[in-house]
């Protein structure tokens, strides 16, 4: 029972934590303000001594650029339907995190990232997956220790629920800030169906930087496995073996390859087998 009291502790305390390190303003934010302030009327009023007439435009003005970053300037491509990334899949699936074919959106900045592990974390499908899930581990007494019936339902239910939500802000919001990591799913969008599925599941192990280069997916592989460690604080006993651990492990890293594929996908299916918008 200790090790439950700690666990929710450490877990609320990550939180705040993160939630007041995201009221921090960002680089980009920062550029944003000066460039504000230098384009007011006060900034653009003329030096009544200087005469020199106005330098032609030039194609590098218009505020400064992140290094080597040409694929996250920031331009906006008109996407077509077809390969358009909804907000939601079915009305259900939340969507937040995929970016449609041909889109070039800035890196997030934390805050933004941090709003996206919320959305996944406490949008109402998280509830009814936690659900769904827990009561086939009750169903199939994949943990025994944990009990049967209404009070075993719940016992799995909360921890399925930590599982998923520490998960999330380590792997969307944490550690992507840390190492500059742009955790979104960029879809390919083009391509055959091998080609496309292999990329989707491969953005496990591989994601853009704030530069926008492909780089090791650290954010994914080290923050699954530390939600894994956390939740020996909570799990039985019988559940904190290696082997134990690594399936769990494993299942993540699989859930996180099916979703980039079904994302990836998700717009061809929409618009060619059932005819409507994505």
């Amino acid at each position: 029972m200790k090790s439950t009291h700690f666990a929710i502790a450490c877990f609320l305390i990550c939180l705040a934590t993160t939630a007041v390190f995201c009221q921090t303003p960002s680089a980009t934010e920062s550029q944003t303000t000066g460039q504000n302030q230098a384009n007011s009327p006060a900034a653009q009023q003329p030096d009544p001594g200087s005469q020199a007439p106005p330098s032609p435009p030039s194609a590098k003005q218009g505020g400064p650029e992140l290094p080597d970053a040409p694929s996250h300037t920031g331009a906006q491509t008109e996407v077509p339907a077809s390969k358009q990334q909804p907000k939601r899949i079915l009305g259900i699936m939340p969507n937040y995190r995929a970016v449609s074919a041909g889109a070039i959106p800035p890196p997030p900045t934390p805050k933004q990232a941090f709003i996206l592990a919320t959305q996944n974390s406490f949008d109402y499908s998280s509830f009814i997956f936690v659900g769904v899930t827990s009561l086939l581990a009750e169903g199939t007494d994949a943990h025994p220790q944990l009990g049967k019936g209404l009070g075993g339902f719940g016992r799995y239910s909360w921890r399925g629920f930590v599982d998923k939500t520490d998960g999330n802000y380590l792997v969307i919001f944490a550690l992507p800030t840390v190492l500059h990591e742009d955790e979104r799913y960029y879809a390919k969008g083009e391509g055959g169906i091998w080609k496309r599925g292999i990329y989707a599941a491969s953005r496990i192990l591989i994601t853009p930087d704030y530069h926008g280069h492909d780089t090791f997916n650290a954010s994914e592989v080290f923050g699954r496995a530390m939600a894994q460690g956390i939740s020996t604080a909570y799990y039985p006993s019988n559940d904190r073996t290696g082997g134990a651990l690594a399936v769990k492990y494993g299942y993540a890293m699989g859930r996180d390859a099916l979703t980039n594929v079904f994302r990836e996908f998700w717009p061809d299916i929409a618009t060619h087998v059932l005819h409507r918008h994505p």
